[in-house]
């Protein structure tokens, strides 16, 4: 029994065959495509797959426009009745710390679900904090305790976002890709090297703030298309996970979305 989760971001659409909708299921096929290229998915990458997928779940981010015309590849397609998640006030193990609980972003929640499933498998029974981050065209920084209680978190510019500011907003920095130093002695290098360490700090920051309230040594996870310019810093001792929200929906596809 196939099922296909997807994670309509901020830029691109991501998905995944797995073998079964529940956690540790097989991945079967994987894809993603730009936004503006979500009107052939049908064509160039799912009729293709080995297998029809009996269910889906999905989360989406960018806009009631974007999702319809997913669904309506899905139903025309395979027939599929698409399913999509909204935060709740507790769900998959976490119970949800925020404000507003319908308010926070399908994909944190995703990641958040994910990320406290590698803590219960870490420590069966006694599982450590996890703190959550996502680095895309955002990044999210987000902290569970080891009762499993979203605590709360950051969103932050990604890397994009940082330097398209700093080119507009000043004169003269439209300058190439540089490399990350301790000391930097040139403009490109200096603005890599800014842009890594300000999303870097916001992390080390969380890490240390969620160690002195869990009195334990967090569990940092990792994830997003951006997170190979975070993964070389020595100060981040993240386990990196290439597909969080993905692991996310398969806990939440085995349960009720809302509870």
């Amino acid at each position: 029994m196939a099922f296909l989760v997807i994670d309509i971001g901020n830029t691109r659409l991501k998905w995944g065959l797995y073998e079964q909708g529940c956690p540790g299921a097989a991945l079967l096929a994987h894809g993603a495509v730009p936004l503006e290229d979500i009107d052939h998915l049908w064509e160039t990458a799912w009729r293709h797959l080995p297998c029809t997928p009996a269910g889906m779940l999905g989360c989406v981010v960018a806009g009631e426009a974007i999702k319809r015309r997913v669904e309506e590849q899905l139903m025309q397609g395979w027939g599929l009745r698409p399913r999509w998640v909204s935060a709740t006030a507790q769900a998959g193990g976490v119970v949800n710390g925020y404000e507003h609980p319908q308010r926070l972003g399908a994909d944190r929640w995703a990641a958040i679900i994910g990320a406290r499933q590698r803590a219960l498998q870490s420590a069966p029974g006694n599982p450590p904090p996890v703190m959550a981050v996502m680095v895309g065209t955002a990044v999210t920084v987000d902290s569970i305790d080891c009762d499993g209680r979203f605590l709360g978190g950051l969103i932050l510019p990604g890397f994009g976002l940082m330097y398209r500011a700093l080119e507009s907003g000043t004169a003269g920095l439209k300058v190439p890709t540089g490399e990350v130093r301790d000391f930097p002695t040139n403009t490109s290098d200096a603005l890599m090297s800014g842009g890594t360490d300000a999303i870097a700090g916001a992390i080390e920051r969380t890490l240390r703030r969620l160690r002195v309230r869990a009195g334990r040594e967090p569990l940092l996870i990792m994830s997003g298309g951006a997170v190979s310019r975070l993964s070389h810093v020595e100060e981040l001792p993240a386990h990196v996970v290439e597909n969080l929200i993905f692991e996310g929906l398969l806990t939440l596809a085995g349960g009720p979305l809302t509870e």
